[in-house]
């Protein structure tokens, strides 16, 4: 389990509008994972960051966020909403399980495998520099936003 401290595992993944993009040479970054686009807390995660772009950018710490779902499917859940982040696209999810965030998860007393709601921010050269898993959305981009300007004091 990556944490604190840790380099960033690299990748490069399929984004919307029509992007490839990699974490090497991406600078200062939130990464969020997220179970599925278009779900009740998904999408009030997703809305939440994609309202503090701007605040984000002025820190120099761009925003992505990360979900099984496919390009077509990222597509249309950011025209829908407004949302103006790169959304890529980890169908096969091994980027999911290099980040510790593709769990056993139960619901209704099924188990099933699937993406536990996770954050990372993570510094210009790689490393990561605070790791929220387990996310509450309310309150949670506004968390993510102190740290970061923590990060950049």
């Amino acid at each position: 389990m990556i944490d604190i401290g840790d380099k960033a595992p690299d990748f490069t993944l399929p984004a919307t509008g029509a992007q490839t993009l990699s974490l090497s040479g991406a600078g200062a970054l939130v990464l969020f994972f997220y179970p599925r686009d278009d779900t009740p807390g998904c999408t009030k995660e997703a809305i939440a960051f994609s309202g503090m772009e701007a605040d984000f950018a002025a820190l120099g710490v761009k925003i992505w966020g990360i979900s099984a779902d496919s390009i077509a499917s990222h597509d249309k859940f950011a025209a829908k909403h407004g949302l103006s982040m790169p959304l890529l696209s980890d169908e096969d999810n091994a980027i999911c399980e290099a980040y510790g965030v593709w769990k056993e998860k139960n619901m209704y007393g099924k188990k099933f495998m699937g993406i536990e709601r996770a954050t990372f921010l993570i510094q210009a050269d790689g490393t990561l520099a605070k790791v929220w898993r387990k996310v509450k959305v309310p309150g949670h981009a506004e968390a993510v936003l102190e740290a970061a300007r923590a990060l950049t004091a």
